[in-house]
């Protein structure tokens, strides 16, 4: 699993305890997912179908910087199938995991549409001749 997004706790997205709020890491890794979907599938018309359960290990406080990472496990006809998993950044140590967020590909109508695609899309993969920067 990739880790590209990195977030910095700040005292606006704590909750009464002085923890991170689970809303704002929710909204943090909703929106994380919904640009892997866009860039796995190819299109920016995706949506969130369903999330399974969500998995808080540890707490995260203010000042911590943490980290999301997301992969896909499954492709379907019209959907894509991520993991999540968010840890802190300099501990490493696990914060939530999410096992399944399903994500459905729209076509211009707004109904699912196929995709086409059957296996996770590199950065590599997108640059043949090695001008990734």
């Amino acid at each position: 699993m990739n880790f590209h997004t990195r977030k910095w706790v700040k005292p606006e997205d704590l909750n009464p305890n002085g923890t991170l709020f689970g809303g704002s890491l929710l909204r943090w890794i909703d929106e994380e997912a919904a640009i892997y979907a866009i860039v796995q599938l190819g299109n920016q018309r995706v949506v969130t179908k369903y999330m399974s359960e969500i998995n808080f290990v540890s707490a995260s406080r203010k000042g911590d910087i943490i980290e999301l990472g997301i992969t896909a496990t499954e492709f379907g006809r019209t959907s894509i199938t991520l993991r999540c998993e968010v840890r802190n950044k300099i501990t490493r140590k696990s914060i939530l995991t999410v096992d399944r967020m399903v994500f459905v590909n729209l076509g211009e109508d707004g109904l699912p549409a196929a995709h086409g695609r059957t296996h996770i899309k590199y950065v590599e993969d997108q640059f043949p001749d090695g001008s990734v920067e």
